[in-house]
């Protein structure tokens, strides 16, 4: 309905079909549409604003398989799309006038990277915000016209930070049907790449939620100790659009679990660290995945952090009271279809609990959680204490007065991330002061 007719009868662009979404822009007399009407990673396409109907959809952007089309952003001279390829987030302009598309160039090769708020229409100007492993968060000015960036604002970080000191890597793993799975890196300079030094390992791998790469002035204490940071961007998640996150999900999740040991496999022969001084760690479904792995090849690490782990998943996801069970049939599966279950039956940490040694565990849960209840992780320690055949630490830290975020309050949550890097600094056998 145009704004200056205000009582005009709306004009549906077009109607819902199932399986499919699109979502509408307005530049002059036409719409852009982001649909995925061709493919799971959306294409782009116009449309007259007059008659918007789907007969009438001209195609801007087709579709394609390697590169996740996010949204666009339009200007009165300028149209500006988000995408992710190779698993990195992509800033793409192109001029309306002229045609000529560009890619805005970040100088790291692994960051984040998305749009600002850029509320004025007629201007050359593309605010969009930056950061990376080694850089702190920032915000820039792009021109558009004459492809230069100026830097507005750098998050300030206490204590002497000095990002020259650090480095950032991106490396592939093979994973066992040949996939390519991307890890990022983040490790002081001075570190010795001789397999001696201490790695943390983290992942997530559900939902088609990307683990996109940030700043973190609290990972600065451990990387001055010389620990080796490190994320697994493994199938399930959408770091490679939707086609990664469906070979992650319902019959094909072992795939995460795989990825994950490959990666860890890939880090140990590549010398950034060794079994004696890798520690992992994940969260929720991530704490899903810790246990996975753990039951699969407990001698791949020296210890694990699991946070509010999904560890019980077929009696959760019996259990259609929940708030979350139903609409999870489509990651997981539904249990009561007799594939589905016993595909989960294979993987899931509760069950695949076995006698025989496991690696030093600290399990991490709050009792006031709706996602994950507190009992599952609870059950699934009590459990592992009654198998396991080793004497490693076998740690549950019950948060009594937080949710599924952990702890809330600036104070209670620098707590609980100082008690994960102790754990961490301790098992990976870190002693000492942080190194100048």
């Amino acid at each position: 309905m145009p704004a200056y007719q205000p009582t005009a009868q709306w004009t549906m662009i077009s109607p819902r079909k199932e399986n499919r979404e699109y979502s509408a822009d307005h530049h002059g007399d036409k719409f852009y549409i982001r649909v995925n009407d061709t493919g799971r990673n959306f294409r782009l396409v116009t449309a007259p604003a007059t008659d918007p109907r789907e007969a009438n959809w001209r195609e801007l952007i087709p579709h394609r398989p390697d590169v996740m089309f996010n949204g666009v952003t339009l200007f009165a001279n300028h149209m500006v799309r988000s995408e992710r390829e190779h698993g990195l987030l992509q800033i793409v302009i192109t001029d309306m006038r002229t045609n000529e598309t560009h890619k805005l160039a970040f100088p790291e090769p692994v960051y984040s990277a998305g749009l600002s708020a850029n509320a004025e229409w007629n201007t050359s100007l593309l605010r969009y915000g930056y950061q990376s492993l080694v850089t702190p968060s920032s915000i820039f000015d792009y021109d558009m016209s004459t492809r230069a960036s100026t830097l507005l604002k750098e998050t300030e970080v206490l204590g002497g930070y000095d990002k020259t000191r650090y480095t950032s890597e991106r490396i592939y793993a093979k994973a066992q049907d040949g996939t390519m799975v991307p890890i990022s890196l983040v490790y002081r300079k001075d570190v010795k790449r001789d397999g001696s030094a201490p790695m943390h390992l983290q992942a997530y791998g559900s939902y088609g939620s990307s683990s996109d790469v940030g700043f973190s002035s609290n990972r600065v204490s451990v990387l001055d100790r010389g620990v080796v940071v490190a994320t697994a961007h493994i199938r399930g998640g959408g770091e490679m659009g939707k086609a990664w996150h469906d070979q992650g999900r319902m019959l094909n999740k072992i795939n995460t679990f795989t990825d994950f040991i490959d990666c860890a496999e890939h880090l140990i022969a590549e010398k950034y660290t060794s079994k004696e001084r890798l520690v992992i760690q994940g969260g929720s479904a991530g704490g899903l995945l810790m246990g996975a792995v753990t039951n699969m090849r407990p001698d791949l690490f020296k210890a694990v952090i699991t946070d509010v782990p999904f560890v019980d998943v077929i009696n959760t996801m019996l259990d259609e009271t929940l708030p979350l069970t139903v609409g999870e049939f489509e990651e997981w599966g539904n249990p009561k279809k007799k594939e589905e279950y016993e595909y989960m039956k294979r993987y899931d940490p509760y069950l695949n609990l076995s006698t025989k040694d496991y690696p030093a565990i600290l399990v991490r849960t709050s009792f006031n959680d709706s996602q994950v209840m507190y009992h599952e992780p609870a059950k699934y320690t009590a459990k592992l204490r009654e198998l396991k055949t080793d004497k490693n630490p076998l740690l549950l830290v019950t948060n009594m007065g937080a949710g599924h975020g952990g702890a809330s309050g600036r104070y209670d949550r620098l707590k609980e991330i100082a008690l994960g890097y102790a754990f961490l600094l301790w098992q990976a056998g870190v002693e000492g002061q942080v190194t100048p």
